[in-house]
């Protein structure tokens, strides 16, 4: 099956499916794959986002086509799920690409790079641009088919226990961060680690960290960082819209009837668009109820914003120089995202900038 063309139709909703689903059970054959999350059971946004795709997928089979979600740890630990579908462990996983920045820092580009594309543009370069065409090749290569299935939308800075008001501030500074982001700040001083999200909190309460980001208002209080730290940083610079990935194996995608494989990419698509309107519900009341407590909302200076810019600028220079894959498809990525952003800009941007000044 053709993804992008198909995707292009996924407005139509599982409705059509629904419509056509007797005669689809009656003959399909009966199939439970296992798929291993990246996430703790708490989050009912990000982890929920797993459990919404299957629950569709099984009401639009009769039952028959079965996936069952684990969090992370239950099968492999969060950042083993990229393994564990490559090599057959599992048939699916749902995770964030950016996490296996480490194997390839091509991989960060399917979910969020920093100074990257908003969750609107990614969906524009996903569906009619060249990220599904580009990314699918360099997946395949170890197994892999990715589907979009969610979005955080752009998230927080994350908790600091201390302010950062300069650049200098950063350097020393121990903080939680994934993907590319992290390769950032280490070019500032800063000392970033890759710490699965239920293993933040005490983290961060001990002291192993200085700082650490994860989602937004809603995830972060679920998780409980504003007790440990007081300071809550935004924009996440490095996070402007991080796509949320489900992973197939190809092996296993290929021995799927084609009904079956239509309707699981129409269950990721529709729980892609639930993820995103979940958290965009969620994340104002919950930042009200943060800030009521205590917290401390402040907004990165513009002298730090810079520095950071400058130094994502030159990591992606020097990554191209030395990763052709990683060139080809962040090239095509930078030009898709420099149109985006200057339609954005005209008319968005101004509506909405507009309408911002009046609250």
């Amino acid at each position: 099956m053709e993804r992008r063309s198909f995707l292009k139709n996924a407005g139509a909703g599982l409705a059509a499916g629904s419509v056509a689903m007797p005669a689809i059970a009656q003959n399909a054959p009966t199939i439970k794959w296992r798929l291993a999350s990246s996430f703790p059971k708490s989050l009912d946004t990000i982890y929920g986002g797993a459990e919404y795709m299957a629950k569709r997928v099984a009401e639009a089979t009769g039952g028959k086509f079965q996936i069952q979600v684990f969090a992370g740890g239950e099968i492999v630990p969060g950042p083993a799920v990229f393994d564990a579908v490559k090599d057959g462990t599992v048939e699916m996983g749902h995770t964030v690409s950016y996490y296996f920045f480490g194997k390839d820092p091509t991989y960060a580009l399917e979910t969020a790079v920093p100074f990257g594309m908003t969750n609107r543009q990614m969906d524009a370069w996903m569906r009619h641009g060249n990220g599904t065409k580009l990314l699918g090749a360099f997946f395949a290569k170890s197994n892999i088919m990715t589907i979009p299935c969610g979005n955080t939308t752009t998230q927080m800075g994350g908790w600091y226990r201390k302010e950062i008001k300069t650049a200098d501030d950063l350097k020393g500074l121990k903080i939680r961060i994934g993907g590319f982001a992290g390769a950032v700040l280490s070019k500032l001083g800063a000392v970033p680690q890759q710490i699965p999200g239920g293993d933040i909190y005490p983290a961060l309460e001990k002291g192993t960290i200085d700082a650490a980001e994860w989602i937004g208002p809603y995830d972060d209080q679920k998780l409980g960082f504003n007790k440990v730290a007081k300071f809550y940083y935004y924009p996440g610079w490095w996070e402007g819209g991080p796509q949320v990935s489900a992973y197939v194996s190809l092996k296993k995608w290929a021995e799927l009837p084609k009904e079956y494989q239509t309707i699981l990419l129409l269950a990721c698509a529709d729980a892609h668009v639930d993820m995103v309107a979940k958290y965009d519900a969620k994340n104002p009341t919950a930042l009200k109820q943060l800030v009521g407590s205590g917290t401390q909302l402040k907004q990165f200076p513009k002298e730090v914003m810079d520095a950071c810019y400058k130094a994502a600028m030159e990591l992606y220079a020097e990554t191209s120089a030395k990763n052709a894959e990683f060139k080809k498809v962040y090239d095509d990525y930078k030009k898709f995202m420099d149109d985006q952003n200057l339609w954005m800009r005209i008319a968005e941007g101004a509506y909405t900038n507009y309408m911002y000044s009046k609250r």
